[in-house]
């Protein structure tokens, strides 16, 4: 005799992952987790390999990758392609985009720091923090932020 698939519902994976059971179902609707087995009343069921998956979406999205990238992962999880040398270019890629984000946090820092100095005490009538704002320039530019 064959063992049953273990089910959950939905309410028991949101409370598993963390994650809210909206998302699980815009999962769904995304093709990132696939459609659940149905009970005879319509209820969602799913098994350890959906948990499973849903793990890996989150602890990706976590780090900050696409829901394409995700995707693509996934792909190549699922054994599509050549993995090893697949997923070290999409990391390879998600780290220079991390790169620059850090790049631009530690301008944003020094300009912080900068403009915060600046009124430390101050009674002047002009803020030279407001002022800086509005001599800022360009927005989100990766060039000292000034």
């Amino acid at each position: 005799m064959a063992d049953s698939p273990q089910y959950m519902t939905i309410g028991t994976v949101s409370k598993r992952t963390g994650c809210k059971v909206e998302t699980i179902r815009y999962y769904e609707r995304v093709g990132l987790l696939p459609a659940p087995v149905r009970s005879s009343g319509g209820h969602r069921h799913y098994d350890h390999d959906a948990l499973k998956r849903l793990n890996f979406i989150l602890r990706a999205r976590r780090l900050g990758f696409t829901l394409d990238t995700v995707r693509a992962l996934l792909s190549l999880a699922d054994g599509e392609g050549e993995s090893c040398v697949e997923v070290e270019d999409i990391a390879g890629k998600h780290l220079d985009e991390v790169r620059g984000k850090l790049e631009d946090l530690a301008a944003l820092e020094r300009v912080l720091t900068d403009m915060v100095a600046r009124c430390r005490g101050g009674t002047m009538p002009d803020c030279p923090l407001i002022e800086a704002l509005f001599e800022g320039g360009a927005a989100g530019r990766r060039d000292g932020w000034n």
